[in-house]
């Protein structure tokens, strides 16, 4: 068990023991207002109520508000805050690279684990489509890809803590309120929107449909809601990718001994349609002058389907055994290099290497269901019970996987163009599915995975309001919550050796080829054959071993299971032109985290468990309790009528990512590299500082900055062990068991730290123009001066728009610089500046339609990765990827 208590603790709770003592007097109820607004039904309009909100506000929070979401280039919920100043988003979550469309969001230059996502005030169970972050890089942030942004009411993002948030962000907040019943002027509302949208790289396009009903009484009593939504839309990715990292020559030449490599260097080309597909429910009755009650649910699937395909340079195979004709070496790297084809003789090796990787039936899901009681004891004391239930899945049922060789003593090259610009590299020989090397290949890939996130909860809030012309409220409550995060299944699909799976003849001819403009530039191999899905599940039918319990992989098998009890009290207080709230928020997590060790052959351990092709293994369970004491404060003050400054202080935690503490292990046999957990790890808690000030120098308009600050005590970093495991591939070469030493990337905590600044600059030009602009910087770091993930050291964003009577337009620019994206190979590597254009056009053709355009990544965006390796100084290439360029129509409406 531990326990952690501070000076800033003991200094807020004297603060609320002076505060009592103040002398009750009489005093109006405190002005309601207590978010930044920013609605979107009417630009100019929404400025000025977003304005006078943010004067209003008690904390520092931002918020988008979508009742029209036209005016907005937005898709999902991640879409809508992209262009908020010290917000961070992200497209992808693990390994994977990015995509076309965003899914993580993240505050002031943090990881998105440590910005917590609730949907109406409580947490939200989801699921991730990929299977890298199912059994990989397990996080606790949420997939944005399965939020609409037609579901919104209201998106609220907090900067500055309270002790009546649910706890679980670092560095903030993010809480997505969906629309109720009776906050609707109409007794019978229908909207909603059919459109289309067109992938310019794929070149196809998919319908989309939303559509609204909500009906409530004249009275405004009672009411219900309901709302559908089923988009799809194709994706095609192209990309190139270092897949091994960079290995290390042993060579008799001693130019080259010790020298850098890229390995497995591959044209990656990644397809799928997504459809989303869901709705949210709503029932809503007073059932009398002081009693609501409230009835919410939600639902919402993503079918992900996915071919990805991968034609690799496999280096490894003959760099170390043969002597380039001409190279190049800088700083330690072969930059560039050529290897003649090998004749004579009758061993054939592999100069290449080809994954082709269908995922038939992947998806996520995110569900919950709320129930709500808002209750008016008196005048003075007020209750809100909620119970409530959330579910989300992330499965991947079935991999149709081929792994085989290509270029058979064909010979290779390649030349790097620096960090920047994609590797120009080649194999020999004519390479088609008729010549492919499936007796140098492998047939693999995870089966049955269903990874589970749930949480079951209870909470009870009340706020009392006092007489008195300081004091002005007490809020207290209480929460109980159980979460589980688990997969308690993996099948790692084998080759059948009692099939001829080796023989070349037994495979089909190609099923299709790359398209003619593939690429992300460069002087690349083209016109690439491949497998269709429909050919690789037929392949793994025949020749894939998927017995179990041969094949169970205990190393995807995990589960954490938290129980939660929170408890907090805030007083809320104000004078004379100033306001706040001081408030200690106790929470005390029993985590309980099951994973499997893998042990030696006939270990004889008591409870090994045997029969797996992976060796033996030991389920283990580890218990990690600990207490946090959270407080917070926050003030308020009004300067002049035009000038308002904001002071807050708090601590937050958030808890180990769960595979940081799963322990569930991922090995690459070629590379003999992994990465696994830490079931010990101590949950993160931040000691922060916030200030600003707010300077509305004119009507509709605002320049503002603030600086803020997080210390971060726990902070997680990764840390290398070598490890010894069962070597699969060199065992069945072998005809016995063989263990290699793996270098295996481990989470460790550490500490952190980021301190920045924010500026905010909006403006109207004339009547009709106006234009919105925002700056972020960031400056953050672990011990010993290691990047902290996810700090992007420079964020901006600006938008210009116009708006009449019948038509508006908006454009956003919106830029991120590099940043720390994690372990991969065991390696750090880095995401590259990123800048993205969108723009929507919207006309008001009746009182009840509006069509809208919008386009989003118009500027054909390259994502950029580079890696960094300790045995060379600077940076290495590690990935470079295109999404192209996606247009929606939409044609709206609303009676």
């Amino acid at each position: 068990m531990k326990y952690r208590t501070s000076i800033l603790s003991a200094s807020i709770a004297a603060g609320l023991a002076f505060s009592m003592q103040v002398s009750a007097q009489e005093s109006t109820t405190p002005d309601a207002t207590d978010l930044d607004t920013v609605v979107v039904t009417g630009i100019r309009g929404s400025i000025e109520k977003a304005l006078d909100a943010k004067r209003d506000a008690a904390t520092h929070v931002e918020v988008v508000t979508a009742e029209d979401v036209g005016k907005l280039p937005a898709k999902n919920v991640a879409d809508t805050l992209r262009q908020l100043p010290g917000v961070n988003i992200a497209s992808s979550s693990a390994s994977e690279g990015g995509f076309d469309e965003a899914d993580r969001v993240s505050l002031r230059g943090t990881n998105p684990s440590l910005t917590q996502t609730l949907v109406n005030g409580h947490t939200i169970g989801t699921g991730d489509w990929f299977v890298l972050s199912q059994v990989g890089n397990v996080g606790r942030s949420v997939s944005y890809s399965l939020y609409p942004s037609e579901i919104v009411d209201r998106v609220v993002v907090h900067k500055t803590s309270e002790a009546k948030l649910v706890e679980g962000g670092t560095a903030g907040s993010v809480n997505i309120i969906t629309r109720r019943p009776l906050q609707f002027a109409e007794p019978l509302t229908i909207q909603g929107s059919i459109g289309a949208v067109h992938s310019d790289l794929p070149g196809d396009t998919k319908p989309q449909l939303d559509a609204l009903l909500n009906w409530r009484n004249d009275e405004g009593t009672a009411g219900f809601l309901v709302q559908v939504f089923n988009e799809e839309r194709s994706l095609r990715r192209d990309g190139q990718e270092v897949v091994g990292g960079y290995g290390t020559i042993s060579s008799t030449n001693p130019e080259l001994d010790g020298v850098l490599y890229p390995n497995l260097i591959g044209a990656a080309l990644f397809e799928q349609v997504r459809k989303r597909k869901g709705g949210v429910a709503n029932i809503e009755a007073k059932v009398t002058d002081n009693l609501t009650l409230n009835v919410n649910a939600f639902y919402s699937k993503l079918e992900a389907d996915n071919y990805n395909r991968n034609y690799m340079m496999w280096a490894s195979q003959f760099v170390n055994s043969q002597t380039p004709t001409s190279y190049t070496v800088q700083n330690g790297v072969l930059t560039s290099a050529t290897y003649a084809p090998v004749t004579g003789g009758t061993t054939v090796t592999p100069y290449g290497v080809y994954d082709m990787i269908s995922r038939p039936g992947a998806e996520s899901t995110s569900k919950y269901i709320a129930l709500d009681a808002e209750w008016n004891a008196s005048d003075a004391l007020k209750f809100v019970f909620q119970l409530g239930t959330t579910k989300g899945n992330g499965s991947s049922p079935t991999q149709d996987v081929l792994e085989t060789g290509i270029a058979g003593n064909a010979g290779a090259s390649w030349s790097m163009n620096g960090v920047s610009n994609p590797i120009d590299w080649s194999l020999g020989g004519t390479n088609t599915a008729a010549n492919h090397l499936p007796q140098s290949g492998w047939i693999f890939g995870a089966q049955g995975i269903d990874v589970l996130d749930k949480e079951d909860w209870v909470s009870a809030d009340g706020q009392f309001f006092f007489q008195s012309d300081v004091l002005s409220s007490l809020d207290f409550g209480y929460r109980y919550a159980t979460h589980e995060r688990s997969n308690d299944f993996s099948l790692a699909q084998g080759p059948n050796w009692a099939t001829n799976w080796q023989d070349i003849t037994a495979y089909p001819a190609a099923g299709g080829n790359y398209p003619g403009d593939f690429g992300v530039g460069g002087n690349v191999p083209s016109g690439i054959w491949y497998y269709t899905p429909g050919q690789l599940a037929e392949i793994n039918a025949r020749f894939a071993n998927r017995n179990n319990p041969e094949r169970f992989y205990f190393s995807d098998v995990y589960g954490v299971e938290e129980d939660i009890n929170a408890v907090y009290a805030q007083l809320n207080f104000r004078g004379d032109r100033w306001s706040g709230n001081a408030g200690l928020r106790y929470v005390r997590t029993q985590t309980d985290v099951h994973y499997n060790q893998a042990l030696a052959p006939n270990s004889g351990i008591p409870g090994a468990v045997v029969g797996s092709a992976f060796g033996d293994y030991l389920p283990v369970v580890v218990n990690n309790d600990y207490n946090e004491l959270l407080p917070s404060v926050n003030f308020k003050f009004e300067l002049t009528d035009d000038l308002v400054a904001r002071v807050s202080g708090s601590k937050t935690m958030t808890r180990p990512d769960f595979s940081a503490l799963a322990g569930s292990l991922t090995l690459n046999d070629l590379t003999h590299e992994g990465i696994g957990g830490n079931p010990n790890l101590d949950p993160l808690v931040s000691t922060n500082f916030d200030a600003s000030l707010e300077w509305y120098f004119a009507p509709r308009a605002l320049l503002a900055a603030s600086v803020f600050s997080m210390d971060l005590d726990g902070y997680v970093d990764f840390g290398n062990v070598i490890v010894q495991y069962k070597d699969q591939q060199a065992s069945q070469a072998a005809g016995t068991d063989v263990y290699s030493d793996y270098l295996v990337a481990i989470p460790v905590n550490s500490n952190g730290k980021a301190r920045g600044v924010e500026l905010t600059y909006e403006q109207p030009i004339g009547e009709n123009f106006g234009i919105n602009a925002n700056y972020t910087y960031v400056d953050g770091d672990a011990d010993g001066g290691k990047p902290l993930n996810g700090t992007s050291e420079n964020t901006y964003n600006f938008s210009a728009w116009y708006e009449n009577a019948r038509f508006n337009a908006r454009v956003n620019y919106s830029y991120r610089s590099s940043f720390y994206a994690g372990v991969s190979r065991a390696d750090n590597f880095y995401q590259d500046d990123f800048a993205t254009v969108s723009a929507s056009l919207g006309f008001k053709a009746t009182d009840w339609l509006t069509i809208s355009l919008d386009g989003l990544n118009l500027n054909d965006p390259k994502l950029k990765y580079y890696t960094e390796n300790d045995a060379v100084p600077g940076y290495l290439p590690h990935a470079f990827y295109s999404n192209g360029r996606q247009y929606y129509l939409n044609f709206r409406f609303k009676f």
